[in-house]
């Protein structure tokens, strides 16, 4: 599932492929992938413009046009975007492909279609946004730590929930919580100030490294790099990882690294 790591790296190749471009063509291909907005009203909204600027809040995408409108897009579970040729043939899950210029075009290919694109005003982007918590990359420490302790539920349910901290997904917040010795099961509600402060700063490192490979990377150092091992051993201290099941969530932790009460 894209987390905020992979949706960085479409927004750089939304950037490069499309960014202030003239889209000449949009088509639609499955108008499944489209909310709240037909194939024809997303052409006649979009063919003539350009994409004047671009963000990235947790795992959403928005690109601004000079028309007043605002391009979303959510990958779900197996969304990504592709800068190709027009000429190149489209291939089973290209949704939707926005032609620019002669010679590039960037396609939505998503093979489940378990969200998709959306057209909003700025009304309707601060709705959509307003379900979101701070971006992870960019909340300090006091606004993460302030988000946390309001919270009852696990660590692990904390992490991941959207409307606490966006961006997070299942990989991030194993890898995160690994690295800060504490346990996913573990309470939001009992971590103490030290806790909090090792926390953010294991989040921001994770981040800081997934983003610059642009995915959550399976290397032998991190857990993530051991999540489907046959028999996969902690690369820390070579204690067996154990796997569980947390609010629908394959989870590992390492029982040595990550003991009970942490």
């Amino acid at each position: 599932m894209p987390e905020l790591p992979d949706v960085e790296a479409f927004r750089k190749v939304f950037e490069s492929c499309a960014l202030r471009r003239v889209v000449r063509r949009v088509d639609v291909r499955d108008a499944g992938v489209l909310h709240g907005v037909s194939a024809r009203g997303l052409r006649d909204a979009l063919e003539g413009r350009r994409f004047t600027d671009l963000e990235r809040h947790g795992k959403w995408l928005l690109a601004r046009t000079g028309g007043g409108h605002t391009l979303m897009l959510h990958f779900g579970m197996t969304g990504r975007l592709v800068c190709g040729h027009p000429d190149a043939a489209a291939e089973p899950h290209d949704r939707v492909l926005f032609t620019l210029g002669r010679d590039r075009q960037l396609r939505y290919r998503d093979q489940r279609k378990l969200q998709g694109l959306w057209l909003a005003d700025d009304s309707e982007v601060a709705r959509l946004l307003a379900r979101q918590g701070p971006d992870a990359m960019a909340v300090d420490r006091k606004e993460f730590e302030a988000a946390l302790s309001s919270r009852r539920g696990t660590l692990k349910t904390a992490l991941t929930d959207q409307s606490v901290l966006a961006g997070l997904g299942n990989l991030l917040a194993d890898e995160i919580l690994w690295r800060a010795g504490l346990r996913p099961t573990g309470r939001a509600s009992d971590l103490t100030e030290a806790d909090r402060r090792r926390l953010y700063t294991q989040m921001r490192r994770t981040l800081r490294s997934s983003v610059t490979a642009g995915c959550v990377p399976p290397r032998d150092s991190w857990l993530t790099g051991h999540r489907d091992d046959p028999d996969p051993h902690c690369p820390r201290c070579g204690s067996h990882l154990r796997r569980s099941r947390l609010a629908g969530r394959t989870t590992m932790w390492c029982p040595q690294c990550q003991p009970e009460g942490s």
